[in-house]
């Protein structure tokens, strides 16, 4: 082939390359999980920032029976994703979407005010040392093996930024959250493979903001830190849609 020859079959080669880069879908699936003591009610404000925006987004209703049947649901939401998706996950539902997001569906992981485990760990393990000068989470002693956060001590501890209405109903409309959702295990975390960011809270009373920077560093996420309480997706749905527009955005390049 003639020099005139391969520099025309290179600029081909390359125009279709960038062509085929072009062409890539992109990512509008956005799956969201809650994490203990709450419902998917919660990501209202930040469902309808990103509908507006143009994203599909599926909230998943857990249990919060077990790790793995959480895991197990969250894993029928992907399996209904038309595409690739974006997997959030807040507070517990972090620990959830670290075992689900090895999924193939899932593009990129975004924690918010989330657990982010690694194998062989659990929630119960990373709260089994104390953060120095960190109350403990208000948690009451199981009944019949199930966990509520103290009603008096709610919106200081989990929602503090949150309307004080607003609070008051998410302290008596509390979902009960099984023990057996903290000891769970997780296996491979999903963060050694998926890109993922994390929104970390600095004035959260429920995982402290020194515990959520041990993890997320560790976890090689993407940090954005800003004040608020752990009940930033409902306090700050603004900020909590723009980490997850950013991630879907990223993961389509």
């Amino acid at each position: 082939m003639s020099k005139l020859g391969l520099v025309l079959a290179s600029a081909a080669a390359l125009a279709a390359a960038a062509g085929t880069a072009q062409a890539a879908p992109a990512i509008k699936n956005v799956v969201l999980v809650h994490g203990g003591f709450v419902d998917g009610s919660g990501w209202e404000g930040v469902y309808k920032i990103l509908s507006k925006d143009g994203y599909k987004v599926t909230v998943v209703q857990n249990p919060t029976i077990s790790l793995e049947d959480d895991v197990a649901f969250t894993k029928r939401a992907l399996a209904a994703q038309d595409g690739p998706a974006i997997l959030v996950g807040h507070s517990y539902g972090g620990a959830v979407i670290t075992e689900a997001g090895n999924d193939p569906k899932v593009a990129g992981l975004v924690y918010i005010a989330a657990f982010a485990p690694d194998a062989g760990e659990s929630v119960s393990s990373l709260l089994a040392k104390p953060t120095p000068g960190y109350a403990a989470p208000p948690i009451l002693p199981p009944v019949d093996g199930y966990l509520f956060l103290d009603r008096a001590k709610f919106a200081s501890a989990f929602a503090a930024d949150v309307k004080p209405a607003e609070a008051k109903f998410m302290a008596d409309s509390q979902v009960p959250w099984n023990v057996a959702c903290l000891n769970g295990k997780i296996t491979v975390p999903a963060w050694k493979s998926k890109p993922s960011r994390y929104l970390l809270t600095k004035d959260d009373h429920m995982i402290p903001a020194p515990l959520q920077a041990t993890m997320s560093k560790r976890a090689g996420a993407q940090v954005t830190e800003t004040a608020g309480s752990h009940a930033i997706y409902v306090s700050n749905p603004k900020v909590v849609a723009h980490i997850i527009e950013e991630a879907a955005k990223a993961a389509s390049k």
